[in-house]
């Protein structure tokens, strides 16, 4: 059963991987889009329709994706993950009901008016139609932070005499204590994603041509979100590790190094190689008391270890401990960029500093790296537990043998690397084109032929 459980959690942990980076970038493209069109609209010129169009035909390909790749995600509850449905199920479902009420609705309905309408509609009637589209993908957001932070933080149930939780009080549930800090956390983490996506292809059309209107519009607005998103993350994450260490502390305790307590101040580790068993970070480097200054705003604040904690309840430190660092280090790189492009913007150098223009492109996926780091980080620090504290991973799993999983997963692998790899390699030459003044819509021949071409290699 044991290597059923970790098959199905690699499943699992596989399949999100390729999910989540899909509604990090089309929450923030969707928004991008609104304001591309919002801004044609005010100002008259043509220079948003074209950009709006060239954004447009990606979003429509990355949205695809995602909504496939997330199909798949819902069936696993059903087949790996039976007993926590069963036992989550009159919370969560309705939860995720709730999503498709609204999310997938207003998606679904003005979507082909968004994409296709834009010639036949009158330009304001289209632009509703882009904002309802927008607001779709941050109610989606809103009712699937709600779910996964309820899993975090659960409030607001009961348990019946056959061990479900179900629904006490739903403000209580939909709001749980951790639900606004992810919201917020989630909600900047993908606008960052699709400015550095933006900016990056900015900066590669720059890199070619500086003189193109259309890579120095987008590459000036993906530095401006950067400038403003960044710092305004490094605030929002402070505050949701500040909620962290009061509802699941041991998670703190682990994304920290923190093994052993510290009545009189906690170091805080930059670097070193958790040893679970040993219960220590061996080779650390530490910097004494800012622990304590980054956790309790008070330098001599005492902070518990996992000491405190049964072992049995601790989660995989060494993954939480480098997934945190890696998110908090691109975290960073991304402050530095928004400010030299601020500074460069200042000067009157945004579009002349090719070596910012190289940082950007370099930075181009760091959104999505952060992001599958910051979701390493939540979900594998929520470990022992599915629903924290409550119910364990270990009594979530079907009933299934390992060779079952092993198929389906080598299954996953084939298909999600061919069919994703393919969406990739297109999304990829969809940027590659520079923007230009004529951009053709969704509708316009040579997308259709490329689209053709694109179904006959797969």
């Amino acid at each position: 059963m044991d290597d059923a459980l970790q098959l199905a959690r690699l499943q699992f942990a596989f399949t999100m991987v390729f999910h989540i980076v899909f509604p990090a970038f089309t929450v923030g493209l969707a928004s991008y889009l609104a304001v591309l069109e919002g801004l044609w609209l005010w100002t008259g010129r043509a220079l948003y329709l074209s950009l709006f169009k060239y954004w447009m035909k990606i979003f429509a390909v990355a949205f695809a994706m995602g909504v496939v790749s997330g199909i798949v995600m819902s069936y696993q509850f059903g087949s790996n993950w039976s007993a926590f449905s069963d036992k989550t199920g009159p919370v969560l479902g309705p939860l995720m009901a709730y999503e498709v009420l609204t999310a997938f609705f207003l998606e679904a309905g003005f979507l082909g008016v968004m994409l296709f309408g834009l010639d036949r509609t009158g330009k304001h009637l289209h632009f509703v139609a882009t904002l309802a589209v927008a607001v779709g993908t941050l109610f989606s957001a809103f009712w699937i932070l709600s779910a996964n932070s309820w899993m975090q933080t659960p409030a607001g149930y009961a348990i019946n005499e056959v061990g479900q939780f179900v629904p006490d009080d739903w403000l209580a549930i939909i709001f749980n204590p951790s639900f606004p800090y992810r919201l917020v956390h989630m909600v900047i983490a993908a606008y960052l994603t699709t400015a550095l996506v933006v900016g990056a292809t900015g900066a590669w059309h720059l890199l070619k041509d500086r003189n193109n209107a259309q890579a120095r519009t987008m590459f000036a607005m993906a530095m401006g979100m950067i400038a403003v998103a960044a710092p305004a993350q490094l605030l929002a994450g402070d505050q949701h590790g500040l909620n962290t260490l009061q509802h699941q502390p041991a998670k703190i305790m682990a994304l920290e190094g923190h093994f052993k307590s510290h009545p009189d101040g906690a170091p805080f580790v930059l670097f070193g190689f958790p040893d679970q068993d040993a219960g220590e970070v061996r080779w650390a480097i530490e910097i004494p008391k800012v622990g304590s200054l980054l956790l309790k705003h008070d330098p001599n604040a005492p902070l518990d270890g996992l000491d405190t904690i049964p072992k049995e309840n601790w989660p995989p430190v060494a993954i939480v401990f480098w997934s945190f660092r890696i998110m908090v280090g691109l975290g960073l790189l991304m402050i530095l960029l928004g400010a030299v492009a601020l500074l460069a913007r200042l000067r009157g150098k945004l579009y002349d500093w090719r070596w910012l223009h190289r940082f950007a492109l370099a930075m181009g996926p760091a959104g999505f790296a952060a992001v599958l780091a910051g979701w390493i980080t939540t979900e594998v620090g929520r470990q022992p537990f599915t629903v924290y504290g409550l119910l364990r991973t270990a009594d979530s799993a079907s009933p299934l043998a390992a060779p079952a999983l092993v198929c389906s997963l080598v299954a996953f692998v084939i298909v999600y690397f061919a069919v994703f790899g393919a969406g990739l390699f297109y999304l990829l030459r969809l940027m590659s084109h520079a923007p230009r003044a004529d951009e053709p819509g969704l509708d316009a021949k040579p997308l259709r032929t490329a689209a053709v071409a694109l179904t006959k290699t797969e």
